[in-house]
């Protein structure tokens, strides 16, 4: 087969005929249920979630009050892209989301990347959510007086890492109960697991749990799943508009002064965890064939999740700054922790089993997007046959249902939950990248039968071109000390943590002699403690410089520099030369704006993830890539079909 069978295309008319030959075929159809409204709703229950519930404390920590401006800018580059998925989802009306769309733009081998990259979205993201969703209910248990032992309630990586973490900071002299309480539960977990050999049984069995109950709701049916999702949503979004209401009232304006206090770097540094937020809007798009009028509610069910999503998050961002100081926010659960420091126990209670509802909802909406895009490769022929096996009541993907059950428990009971946040957030960014480039692919094509929704074109060419100028102004001007460290990759000093984790028993009994030896000003008590000692100077800039240049230790411990340090900013640099590249393409085919910028946001904010996601990712896709050449090419339906 010649290297161009690799890009070859479904056109939506084949897409289209295919459906309604789904029977004929062996494929029953699924049942149409859904409406604006519901749709609506199923945004609603995949976004709010650990956005309120939890990154929100983070966000608003680095950011200040201000952070309010990084939830618009994530919500207008979601609303870019949503522009995108709508624009398909008219024109193609069929399970698949960005997976079907991609087939129809770029060609086969891109379609099954971006199927394969979706998989990290649905199954990585579920995961995350569902050891988020442990955490929250072994805290309400633990309100309730209900102790799980810590072994059962930890990943298995989390607790590996907290228990090294724990002994090497312990022997730089911080005692156990100074540990801090994320630690202590690592160390306690490793410590009091079961042994198997040197291997340690610590696993999440309550995100077994809600994993399993979640996926037999889902393979029980689309109405069901719709009812227990509209559900949890109403709850929610009650407990949200009271935490806003009773909130407002307690607001101190002082606590909005600074509104940016760490400048236009605070705001942007939660960009990753703010995304998260918002990702699972597109999981919409997944359920086009269970629509009943898809070309009209897809498109309105995207737009108002995320509006209505939006003005909630900024509502809550400015309630929560005003409640207390924003640098108190950097907690796990802030709406419960700026009610408990309020003395208002009951707001704190009722948070906490909203937030075990939220989690779920999410949960829900995510686990029954992955079966969808299962369902439409294997129509395809890309994945087996059984894949796309619908159960003849209840009207669901149920053999697929299964599996992704299974994808997602197994690694939920053992991976650390920032790895997996990360890889969702890569696999959710590259699928917008593409779905927004489709619609650029598409715009002067003619041919393709368009749907009753179409992105409104306005004409990028001098527009893009005048952006980064501006931005270029930005970085040079404004910005220049931190864009010349950048350019010239100059040395960055580690922090006291970073530093004290990294010796070894020698090293760090080297450098509190040399920290006991120098003048150290507001001593405490704890001055056996090394962390404390080195971490006591980092509120000065240039004195913490001075001590850190002085420790007798290698200065690859205390400085990241060359390509230890460069790697870190290849994906910026990538993103640099995308974006030169897309100013020449804007000028030479005119390009539509709005799909335009929302592949520049979602690009960038791959480029805000760290350089080991971009491995991570590439990895997956390779493996992705094996098992297309080894089995998906072959028995494509596109490949038969030239064969017949």
């Amino acid at each position: 087969m010649a290297l161009s069978g690799l890009f070859r295309k479904k056109t939506v008319q084949d897409i289209l005929k295919q459906v309604a030959k789904n029977e004929a075929d062996g494929h029953e159809a699924l049942g149409k249920h859904l409406t604006t409204k519901d749709l609506t709703a199923f945004g609603i229950a995949a976004i709010v979630g650990a956005g309120i519930f939890s990154t929100i404390g983070k966000a608003s920590a680095d950011g200040g009050p201000a952070v309010i401006f990084l939830f618009l800018f994530t919500a207008l580059a979601c609303s870019f892209a949503a522009f995108a998925y709508a624009e398909f989802a008219s024109m193609v009306p069929v399970s698949g989301s960005a997976y079907t769309y991609s087939y129809v733009a770029f060609g086969e081998i891109i379609a099954w990347i971006i199927g394969w990259a979706l998989i990290m979205e649905y199954a990585v993201g579920n995961i995350t959510v569902a050891i988020s969703w442990s955490d929250y209910f072994t805290g309400l248990l633990q309100s309730g007086g209900i102790h799980l032992p810590q072994w059962i309630q930890m990943d298995y990586l989390t607790a590996s890492n907290g228990f090294n973490d724990a002994e090497a900071l312990m022997r730089g002299g911080k005692s156990f109960e100074n540990l801090s309480t994320a630690l202590q539960q690592a160390h306690t977990a490793w410590t009091t697991a079961p042994t198997i050999g040197s291997f340690h049984f610590v696993t999440d069995i309550p995100a077994l749990f809600i994993i399993i109950l979640i996926t037999a709701l889902v393979y029980r049916g689309m109405k069901e799943s719709r009812n227990a999702s509209n559900l949890m949503v109403v709850i929610k979004l009650c407990v949200v508009l009271l935490v806003i209401g009773v909130g407002v009232f307690y607001v101190d304006t002082a606590n909005w002064d600074p509104f940016a206090p760490n400048g236009v770097g605070g705001v942007l540094k939660g960009v990753s965890a703010v995304f998260f937020a918002y990702i699972g809007f597109d999981a919409i798009s997944t359920t086009a064939e269970e629509c009943k009028n898809p070309q009209r509610d897809l498109p309105r069910g995207m737009m108002w999740a995320i509006i209505i999503c939006t003005i909630l998050y900024i509502a809550i961002a400015l309630v929560l700054t005003g409640m207390v100081k924003y640098h108190e926010l950097n907690v796990g659960d802030p709406l419960a922790f700026v009610f408990d420091k309020l003395n208002l126990k009951w707001m704190s209670g009722i948070i906490a089993v909203s937030a075990v509802v939220a989690m779920a909802s999410v949960l829900l909406v995510f686990q029954m997007g992955q079966p969808r895009i299962w369902m439409s490769m294997s129509r395809d022929g890309l994945l087996p046959k059984k894949f796309s096996t619908v159960h003849p009541r209840f009207k669901t993907p149920s053999f697929a249902t299964i599996v992704t059950g299974f994808v997602v428990a197994v690694p939920a009971l053992f991976l650390n939950l920032t790895m997996v946040t990360d890889l969702c957030s890569i696999g959710t960014l590259f699928a917008f990248v593409l779905v927004c480039a489709g619609v650029l692919v598409l715009q002067n094509k003619p041919e393709i039968p368009r749907g009753k929704f179409k992105t409104p074109y306005i004409n990028s060419k001098y527009i893009l071109p005048v952006l980064i100028i501006v931005g270029l102004y930005y970085a040079f001007v404004i910005n220049n000390k931190a864009t010349m460290e950048f350019v010239n990759n100059e040395a960055q000093i580690n922090d006291a943590t970073t530093i004290v984790t990294s010796l070894n028993k020698e090293e760090s009994a080297k450098v509190f002699n040399y920290l006991e030896s120098i003048e150290v000003n507001n001593k405490t008590a704890e001055t056996s403690d090394l962390e404390h000692l080195l971490s006591q100077y980092q509120d000065d800039e240039v004195k913490y410089a001075e001590v850190v240049k002085g420790l007798p230790i290698n200065d690859s411990l205390k400085y990241e520099s060359g390509f230890q340090l460069f790697k870190h900013k290849i994906p910026m640099w990538i993103f640099l030369f995308v974006l030169v590249g897309l100013a020449v393409w804007a000028f030479r085919k005119n390009l539509s704006l709005i799909p335009l910028l929302g592949l520049i946001c979602c690009l960038y904010m791959m480029a805000e993830l760290s350089v080991w996601n971009w491995i991570y990712f590439t990895v997956w896709l390779l493996i992705g890539l094996l098992i297309y050449f080894t089995y998906s090419r072959k028995n494509s339906k596109l490949n038969t079909q030239v064969v017949s």
